[in-house]
């Protein structure tokens, strides 16, 4: 099996796109509040846009079945 082979359909690409925009939302206000807490969301976001543009998922890559 390829690395980062797609296994998620387009519903769960939308899901993983929906996150990542409110990742980055939430992390504009805690840049006001914390370094740390606002560059984990960034972070974060950046990974879900990721797999939501590569149509690949971290959790069910190891196994693990997701809904979408």
């Amino acid at each position: 099996m390829k690395l980062f082979s797609p296994n998620i359909n387009n519903a769960g690409r939308l899901a993983r796109g929906g996150i990542c925009i409110l990742l980055f939302l939430g992390a504009g206000f805690a840049f006001s509040f914390c370094l740390w807490l606002g560059l984990a969301l960034v972070l974060s976001g950046i990974f879900l846009l990721f797999e939501a543009l590569l149509g690949w998922c971290a959790l069910r890559a190891c196994g693990i079945k997701t809904r979408l």
